[in-house]
């Protein structure tokens, strides 16, 4: 009961982890349009975060605010500074592990990105790379996984 009560007192920094989920949303959501389109766009990430223009464009301006990104008010594109740049590759890591480490464990691809989703903000840095450990070693030990297969 005690470790519950800590995870929900604000002082223990994870209501600021939780807090900043959505911070990582948009980080995440530029990073894929500028590796998948070679551009960012305000009305591509209000799309793709099912969000209206005017509260991409406030987040965008919080994000520059913390030299994250680099945006000018109604301006066609956005764009990573190295800082933001820096964390969406930590983020691209991040759920890279777990959504490798769901598919080891033989679940649907659907499923795999909807828990990747839910799970991938809450999860400390130590405990991603013991997924990353973990999930190296079961496929390297086939064998010793396929015993836990169906049981």
């Amino acid at each position: 009961m005690d470790a519950l009560k800590r995870a929900h007192d604000p002082a223990s920094g994870d209501a600021a982890r939780r807090s900043s989920v959505r911070l990582e949303d948009y980080i995440e959501v530029i990073f894929e349009l500028i590796k998948e389109h070679g551009r960012a766009r305000p009305g591509d990430i209000a799309e793709h975060l099912h969000v209206s223009k005017p509260t991409v464009t406030k987040m965008l301006q919080r994000l520059a605010g913390a030299s994250l990104v680099v945006y000018e008010r109604y301006g066609r594109e956005v764009e990573l500074s190295e800082g933001g740049r820096s964390l969406a590759e930590m983020l691209y890591h991040r759920h890279g592990v777990i959504a490798d480490f769901l598919r080891q464990l033989g679940l649907e691809e659907s499923k795999v990105q909807i828990d990747t989703e839910g799970i991938e903000h809450h999860l400390h840095p130590d405990t991603v790379e013991k997924l990353a450990e973990l999930s190296a070693f079961i496929r390297d030990n086939p064998e010793w996984w396929q015993q836990f297969e169906g049981a």
